[in-house]
């Protein structure tokens, strides 16, 4: 069953460059938000883990959600304010990956605004249905759900086009 039919993304202009916006409402305190963001353990039930000390400035990153023994990415940790921002950089497949979170609570449910600055050659085609995937295994990890329940066949190609179509209007 597709958990998303419409896309969350929108490619928003931050300080001169282009970054890939997506925002959720969960459930819950920011303070707990926050542990499924970085706790390595929580981190792995939707997306994967990481190893080393995060005080060095750097870890290890392993995405175990795409592979049982992944090669680790380099992560660089360049701000951690818990439990309202975080961002890094990390390598993917050659290329650099600027990523970042920010957490607003608000009574009982915390919104999470999550981005990716974009390179001129980033492929927003499929790294925006990744991350429509990669944040509804998180909901649904944060709802007691199986991750592995959310299919990424259900995502691409079927929001491609949305995402190939919002890039082509920025």
């Amino acid at each position: 069953m597709t958990e998303r039919t419409e896309i969350t993304g929108t490619v928003t202009d931050i300080d001169g460059e282009a970054h890939l916006v997506l925002t959720r409402t969960l459930e819950g305190r920011a303070s707990d938000v926050w542990r499924d963001l970085t706790d390595s353990d929580r981190l792995e039930r939707w997306i994967g883990r990481w190893e080393g000390d995060p005080s060095s400035g750097s870890v290890q990153f392993f995405m175990t959600a795409e592979a049982e023994d992944p090669q680790p990415e380099q992560y660089t940790i360049l701000e951690c304010d818990a439990p309202r921002r975080f961002a890094g950089h990390t390598s993917v497949e050659g290329g650099a990956w600027h990523l970042w979170f920010e957490l607003a609570q608000a009574g009982g449910a915390t919104t999470l605004t999550f981005g990716q600055r974009l390179n001129p050659t980033d492929d927003v085609g499929s790294i925006g249905p990744g991350w429509e995937y990669y944040l509804d295994r998180l909901e649904a990890a944060r709802a007691g759900r199986e991750a592995s329940a959310v299919a990424w066949e259900d995502y691409f190609p079927a929001l491609q086009p949305a995402y190939l179509r919002l890039v082509a209007a920025g």
